[in-house]
């Protein structure tokens, strides 16, 4: 509750110096007029930390913040689950694991997973927005991991709703594949070029005066004429003597 005050009186403070630059600068009172609404989520995290705040006031015995550890904020879970909307069979119920039941049902009504996940991750932003340390926040504490996924597994099984976590895509995978792919291609281009470039010079050199055969067969079938020639003259002799 303080909190919210104090942030109320810092937006007041605000206030009156864009009042006072108004004759100076019109622009400079326009923007300060019309600050940016806070997001959406900006303004559920507020409201969920006022809430939490609030229930440590009425703790009993009081809590204080820099006491609060991830036992009370389990207790603070559980105390949740009186406003919850979702129904989770228990055991003995005959629509346990049944995704729809026909049928309503005693069962109670509590705080499905994905919301205590998200409220948990809201809270542990603004615990550290508000300074508290990353190494003592309650919020991320073992012991609460360990019973968000009791009830995940939990409500899982109840409500015959598997929990299946996203997959996440491997981009460098992918890219590893393409840029080795790459450098296969370009090594084959690489060494067509180097077997074309040996053919090719290798015909003048055996014609001994290749550009007088190139211009005589015409063309860049020229000069594997000329090579072809060249290797041809080599291979009579042989033919002759058979």
């Amino acid at each position: 509750m303080d909190s919210a005050s104090g942030g109320g009186g810092g937006g007041g403070g605000a206030a009156e110096p864009s009042s006072g630059e108004g004759p100076s600068a019109g622009g400079g009172a326009a923007e300060g007029s019309s600050p940016a609404p806070p997001s959406r989520y900006e303004s559920q995290k507020r409201r969920d930390w006022n809430t939490f705040l609030q229930y440590l006031k009425n703790h009993k015995p009081p809590l204080t913040l820099a006491r609060c550890s991830g036992a009370h904020v389990i207790e603070f879970l559980k105390y949740l689950d009186q406003f919850g909307k979702t129904k989770v069979h228990i055991s003995g119920c005959p629509y346990f694991g049944h995704p729809n039941p026909p049928a309503p049902c005693a069962c109670p009504l509590k705080q499905a997973w994905g919301s205590l996940d998200a409220l948990i991750g809201r809270l542990r932003a603004a615990y550290e927005e508000n300074g508290g340390r990353p190494e003592s926040n309650p919020f991320g504490a073992r012991a609460v991991r360990i019973y968000l996924r009791e009830v995940r597994e939990g409500q899982a099984k109840a409500r015959g709703i598997p929990y299946e976590k996203k997959k996440r895509k491997r981009p460098t995978v992918t890219a590893a594949a393409v840029v080795s792919a790459t450098n296969v291609s370009a090594q084959t281009l690489t060494h067509g070029v180097e077997v074309g470039g040996s053919s090719s010079s290798a015909a003048p050199g055996g014609s001994g005066d290749g550009t007088a055969g190139g211009g005589g067969s015409g063309g860049g079938s020229g000069a594997d004429t000329a090579g072809g020639g060249g290797g041809a003259s080599t291979v009579a002799p042989p033919t002759t003597i058979v």
